[in-house]
């Protein structure tokens, strides 16, 4: 193919992921752009393919085969309760990727004295921050899948940091003032694994949300950086698509948590030591039961779900469809309030509730839903705790002081389901169970609600 087809061929796929990205913008068009960004995609591996120059039919065949192997076995056992942990292991493998790239480019142009400013920098650039993001990646990994605990910040974990980031940023010098030296890469991406690692580890899970996003953003720029080093145009429009639509969303979850980048990567984030669970839960829980839910329910005019990462687990999305879709039946209006940090990644939710095929006009944002809780009959929170907890606005001591909350203590009367009074993943405990106006229904949340839509049809025969 001649040179003119193949930058043809990249210039219709930059413009497919440039629509994909203005149509993911939107949950009514996200399918749309997922279409476009992947035909984006599909077109780009065709030019690459076609471009024999740059390697051999078989090691592509091969590569090819591997890759869709593997995309096509996590696409059929991934549940969507793994999506989060997928979407990070999709950044990790991005990174890594990346990092290999430019190591290899690094030896290559050794090797045969071509190496330029422009790959020495790219190639710098492009170890260090891909394998960050690949060891970054993989802890976020483990934390999401509950595989690892939160490591605590203390003096060791910053002088490790710091050390990190100083040996990463001098080893990019030296592999731009020195690229013959093959040392140089290979201790980068040493450096570079433990500088992600040490940034990450300390994170607690309520800020896994943000760090998906940053990670996701830090992938985009490895991939960039790759294509300046490969000087292949679509790799640098591709990567820097993902890196500005990472970090827009970064500082989006930021807002919705009321705090800052550098307060989730670098600060402590402590429990809540003025009081204990049972300080806050003795005696003051009311338990119920699926017929009673089912009775409040009955004669609602208005329903509100809170959807939370508990739903996910119990995969009661289907579920709670079937309960929402009952209530219509009876005359009920049924909304969903959607908190943007709910659950364990940007929008899980949402992907959550269209996955149940629930329709996209009752999914209520949270600036939107607040000012109407106050006229909610009731509202059914399942699984939710942090994005509920009434502590952000009372408790100024809280670890989530400030943080916008969904305000479902303003109904006139609550149902929170969930298996036990675990906090979430702030570690506190949440005065809305125990309030005047909420029940509690133990329980596993797909089958409650399946419980509580028998009792309601019985109930309205």
């Amino acid at each position: 193919m001649s040179t003119d087809l193949i930058q043809a061929g990249y210039l219709v796929a930059s413009i497919l992921f440039v629509l994909g990205i203005k149509n993911l913008s939107h949950p009514r068009t996200a399918s749309r752009g997922n279409a476009l960004g992947s035909t984006g995609m599909a077109v780009a591996v065709v030019v690459t393919i076609a471009d024999r120059s740059l390697v051999s039919y078989t090691t592509l065949a091969a590569g090819l085969v591997v890759g869709a192997g593997i995309g096509a076995v996590l696409a059929l056992r991934v549940q969507m309760t793994g999506m989060p942990q997928l979407v990070g292991l999709f950044n990790g493998s991005g990174g890594a990727a990346s990092a290999l790239v430019g190591i290899a480019s690094l030896i290559t142009a050794a090797d045969n004295a071509t190496d330029t400013t422009q790959l020495t920098v790219g190639a710098a650039s492009t170890i260090a921050i891909g394998s960050a993001t690949f060891s970054g990646s993989t802890i976020a990994v483990a934390k999401l899948s509950e595989k690892l605990n939160r490591v605590r910040h203390g003096y060791w974990a910053r002088i490790l940091t710091a050390l990190a980031a100083a040996a990463t940023v001098s080893l990019s010098v030296a592999i731009v003032l020195d690229p013959g030296t093959r040392l140089w890469g290979w201790l980068l991406i040493g450096t570079g694994i433990v500088l992600g690692a040490a940034i990450v580890a300390p994170i607690g899970g309520a800020d896994m949300p943000v760090v998906v996003a940053l990670l996701n953003s830090l992938s985009g720029l490895a991939a960039a950086g790759t294509g300046f080093v490969l000087d292949n145009p679509v790799l640098i429009v591709a990567g820097s698509l993902v890196g500005a639509s990472g970090l827009i969303l970064t500082g989006i979850m930021c807002r919705a948590m009321n705090r800052t980048l550098t307060h989730v990567l670098f600060a402590e984030m402590t429990s809540h030591q003025t009081d204990n669970d049972d300080d806050i839960y003795a005696g003051r829980v009311t338990s119920s039961s699926a017929d009673e839910v089912a009775m409040m329910l009955d004669g609602a005019q208005l329903v509100a779900f809170v959807p939370g990462y508990g739903m996910a687990v119990a995969q009661a999305q289907h579920a709670v469809r079937d309960l929402c879709q009952q209530l219509q039946t009876s005359g009920t209006e049924v909304v969903f309030a959607i908190h943007p940090v709910a659950g364990r990644m940007p929008g899980h939710m949402n992907v959550l509730l269209a996955e149940a095929e629930v329709p996209y006009e009752q999914l209520i944002e949270m600036e939107e839903i607040n000012p109407r809780f106050r006229q909610v009959d009731v509202a059914v929170v399942i699984g939710a705790n942090d994005v509920v907890n009434p502590s952000a606005q009372n408790d100024p001591d809280s670890p989530i002081a400030g943080m916008p909350i969904l305000d479902a203590h303003n109904a006139r009367t609550v149902v929170v389901i969930k298996r036990s009074l675990s906090p979430g993943f702030a570690g506190i405990a949440n005065p809305l169970f125990a309030a005047d106006n909420t029940v509690m229904l133990f329980g596993d949340g797909r089958e409650a609600v399946s419980d509580i839509t028998r009792s309601l049809r019985e109930t309205t025969r």
